[in-house]
């Protein structure tokens, strides 16, 4: 079914319309995302460019440092605007998909705020992008409500009094929304979900008390930070809204954004909500960055902890360089789930989540991410202990200097395992697997996996075997081969289990990108083109 008022000038749109799709997809709506597409398109894709080209000298060895050219603003005495009287507490953000249910479960759950996601786990199918904006301006309203249940009960879900504060995240620069083209070119994913979500609800949350809050995900340098900026001032204009209004947090999940976390905060300041520990997309862009150094090589993935040399130097400079600029510091997730059927395994569990948000806070950071609403009260409860005021603002880190020698001492190196081998292999299938089936939050092995989990999977394997440093503890070598070996074992297996998905496409998938010489700069791309 189609819409019956016609589409603006150069826009096509093959997603199919329904009357109910039709009121986020309004000619109106549509048009402001033309407008986006047409003025900053070109820029979009330049950034890409400079990426691919930073890319190119990595591969031969060249090594990230401090902008030289920027080195007046890292030194420089500035801080961002003043955050908005609902985001000075952000203790405990819940991050989740945009179903239905799940966002009226996430916003009641008892956290501060509600990373609302477009980007890594949700699975970007034409229903579930706009099905997502329908959710969100009902959620805004506070009209959502869901039906349903685990049997025939049929429970009602509806909003409590009290709810997170709502801060969607669009996608990445990367992304492109194919069902959407606007003079024969598909328009950005990120600037489509921003679009819709700011088109249809700045000026809702605004009069609310609110406003149009976002997280900005996978920037590698403050020239992509710029162009959102660009975005924000451009919209706020064009929809009559007051400059300032937008507050955007950007994640630091990559290691080149590490090296201008300051420069980032200075393009937004007008709009800065501050900056993200991000740190299993930050694990995956170190092995991206240098798949091509012999020097470079990562232990197992379960060693690489925030304990690590180069993760600890990462999230220090990340709460020391926003407290300068009177911006929040905020921790990583927690991605474990509670494990119902064995007390003593949950404990084990719950107590890494403490431990994990202890280090946060005695850090510094002003609050934390969790996956799971089961974990709210144990995150807030280590956060009202360690930090009874709303933030931490105040606490300035003069003893934290960190180079650039230290944020790349990539320890450890050792051990590398079969078990780590058949663990990245196994997780990898069933992600994919879950993601090919439409779902982009899976959990694997009692945690909350999204699409980052898989991306540092295949990407170890992929450099084990071309590194001179891929030898298993045992001896082996890390081939093709081998993996090829154990891909097939692990797949039985995880189907023997029931996991769900469609098995064998991830499997092929997970070897292609895996075997492959090419290296695919994120596994969503080419799964996009096997999705609707």
């Amino acid at each position: 079914m189609h819409m019956s008022a016609p589409l603006p000038r150069g826009v096509a749109v093959s997603g199919a319309i329904t009357p109910a799709f039709a009121e986020i997809l309004s000619p109106e709506a549509l048009g402001f995302v033309a407008k986006l597409h047409r003025k900053f398109e070109s820029r979009r894709q330049e950034l890409l460019a400079a990426r691919a080209a930073r890319q190119r000298e990595f591969d031969q060895g060249k090594l990230p440092d401090f902008l030289p050219q920027t080195k007046s603003i890292r030194e420089g005495d500035w801080v961002v605007a003043p955050q908005p009287k609902d985001m000075l507490d952000r203790r405990v953000e819940i991050t989740g998909p945009t179903d239905r249910k799940m966002v009226i479960n996430a916003l009641n759950c008892g956290a501060s705020t509600f990373m609302a996601d477009f980007e890594d786990a949700n699975c970007p199918t034409w229903h579930m992008m706009v099905d997502g904006q329908i959710n969100i301006r009902d959620a805004v309203r506070r009209t959502i409500t869901f039906e349903g249940g685990p049997d025939t009960s049929q429970k009602l879900y509806r909003l409590k009094d009290k709810t997170a504060v709502l801060i969607p995240r669009p996608r990445g620069w990367h992304l492109d929304e194919k069902h959407v083209t606007v003079d024969g070119k598909p328009v950005s994913g990120g600037m489509f979900d921003f679009a819709l979500l700011f088109f249809h609800n700045a000026k809702e949350l605004l009069a609310r008390g609110s406003g149009p809050y976002f997280y900005l995900p996978k920037m590698e340098s403050h020239l992509e930070a710029r162009l959102w900026n660009e975005i924000f001032v451009f919209s706020q204009a064009e929809l009559g809204i007051a400059q300032g209004s937008i507050k955007a947090t950007a994640l630091i999940e990559t290691v080149v954004a590490a090296f201008e976390m300051d420069e980032i905060l200075y393009e937004l300041r007008e709009h800065s909500s501050g900056l993200n520990i991000g740190r299993w997309d930050y694990i995956f862009s170190c092995i991206k960055k240098f798949r091509a150094n012999q020097n470079f090589c990562l232990a197992d993935r379960a060693q690489v902890t925030m304990l690590a040399p180069f993760m600890r130097a990462y999230a220090l400079l990340l709460v020391k360089t926003c407290h300068r600029r009177g911006a929040p510091a905020m921790g990583g997730m927690a991605a474990q789930i509670p494990i119902k059927n064995d007390p003593a395994a949950n404990e084990a569990a719950i107590e890494k989540v403490r431990q994990d948000k202890l280090r946060e806070v005695t850090d510094g950071c002003d609050g934390t991410w969790v996956a799971h609403p089961g974990l709210v009260p144990v995150a807030k409860a280590v956060f009202d202990q360690h930090m009874p005021q709303p933030n931490q603002y105040t606490r300035q880190r003069p003893d934290v200097n960190v180079s650039a020698k230290q944020l790349l001492d990539f320890q450890p190196e050792r051990p590398i395992t079969e078990a780590g081998m058949r663990n990245n292999i196994s997780v990898g299938i069933q992600y994919i697997a879950a993601w090919l089936a439409g779902n982009g939050c899976v959990p694997v092995y009692n945690l909350m996996e999204d699409a980052a989990t898989a991306e540092i999977s295949r990407s170890q394997i992929w450099q084990w075997i071309r590194s001179p440093k891929g030898v298993l503890d045992d001896g082996r070598k890390v081939t093709a081969e081998l993996f090829r070996k154990l891909l097939a074992e692990e797949l039985v297996k995880v189907k023997n289990a029931g996991a769900e998905g469609k098995l064998d496409d991830g499997a092929r998938l997970f070897e292609k990108i895996t075997t492959d010489d090419q290296y695919v700069e994120f596994l969503t791309l080419p799964a996009y083109q096997l999705i609707d």
